[in-house]
């Protein structure tokens, strides 16, 4: 088989399709959908709680996530993840539902990833044992990309997530400095206060 046709297969027998890489800010519930075309494709799901809207709380008990089948059955569901992956095969093609709950009372912002792959296989006029091994090969070339991609796109959403913590962490830390040291300034004028009010009064009664 020649280079130029191997190229042309690959084209061919190769589909993978992006579906949904947002980023959102919930309140209370927010759906998404998605719609798989065929029965056997996978479905990668992946999602981070990047930041909360409030400085002074970050939320650590996560938020729900209930995936949704065609008929309304219940393919998986998360309770109180801040992050999680999940990917799972298609039993039966149509529109899928992501159902995200918040329970925190403050806006959380959530990094939310899905895609859909498919492998196409195309009748060709040849031996099956003249595309097996290529269609193998193929296979793997693919997962290995995608694995990148969704690796990728998880390791960016959780470095976000860090930078937001740690930099709410340094903010926390130089409010509550601030705190202390005009606490420890309004102290110290009190006690001058007290002490001359004390040192008056005793004037006052040494001269009677």
């Amino acid at each position: 088989m020649s280079l130029k046709a191997a190229i042309v297969i690959l084209g061919l027998l190769w589909s993978f399709q992006a579906a949904l890489g947002i980023r959102f800010v919930i309140d209370r519930e927010e759906c998404f959908s998605h719609k798989a075309e065929y029965e056997g494709d996978t479905l990668h799901v992946s999602f981070v709680v990047v930041k909360s809207d409030s400085q002074w709380h970050f939320n650590e008990d996560g938020v729900d996530l209930v995936i949704h089948g065609p008929t309304g059955e219940q393919i998986h569901d998360f309770r109180e993840q801040i992050s999680a992956k999940h990917d799972f095969v298609v039993q039966k093609k149509g529109v899928y539902r992501f159902c995200f709950t918040n329970k925190s009372p403050y806006h959380e912002t959530i990094d939310f990833d899905v895609q859909l792959g498919h492998f196409a296989y195309y009748d060709q006029h040849a031996k099956d044992e003249h595309f097996t091994p290529l269609m193998e090969q193929i296979s793997k070339l693919e997962e290995a990309l995608y694995n990148i991609q969704f690796e990728q796109h998880w390791l960016e959403a959780q470095t976000d997530r860090q930078a937001i913590v740690n930099e709410n962490m340094s903010k926390r830390a130089v409010h509550k400095a601030l705190f202390e040291s005009f606490a420890l300034i309004g102290a110290s004028l009190l006690q001058v206060y007290l002490l001359r009010r004390l040192f008056e009064r005793k004037l006052g009664m040494s001269r009677v």
